[in-house]
């Protein structure tokens, strides 16, 4: 069993960072592939960015591609998401997600994941 806390989120303007964190419960969480996904008001949930269970692979939706950054600390259970020059069109709640066995060259594809954090809202204003 893993459970997923988000952290991070706020209110910034356009052109500023914010750094998201998944905190994991768990012994086995560094044996999951870890990603984010975001959905913003009356749109579908879209993949931004994972990682491989060792960090070693990574993956990026092309919209946050060259702006955003995916890490993971094994050591402390978390995931990290650096967003840098921000738009409003980045609004959104974001979901830390987990899956043990799907690549993460899927995740683009897919939002079935093991386990899913409540997410954290991201707020950037013009």
């Amino acid at each position: 069993q893993v459970q997923l806390v988000e952290s991070g989120g706020g209110l910034v303007q356009a052109g500023n960072s914010l750094r998201l964190s998944c905190g994991a419960s768990g012994r086995t969480f560094s044996s999951y592939a870890t990603g984010w996904f975001r959905q913003a008001p009356g749109k579908e949930r879209e993949f931004v960015a994972a990682i491989s269970w060792s960090g070693g692979n990574t993956a990026y939706a092309d919209s946050v591609k060259d702006r955003f950054t995916i890490s993971r600390d094994n050591a402390k259970n978390t995931v990290y998401l650096q967003m840098n020059s921000l738009t409003p069109e980045d609004t959104a709640v974001y979901y830390c997600a987990a899956d043990l066995f799907m690549p993460i060259t899927r995740w683009g594809s897919s939002s079935t994941h093991d386990y899913w954090g409540q997410g954290t809202q991201v707020t950037v204003s013009s």
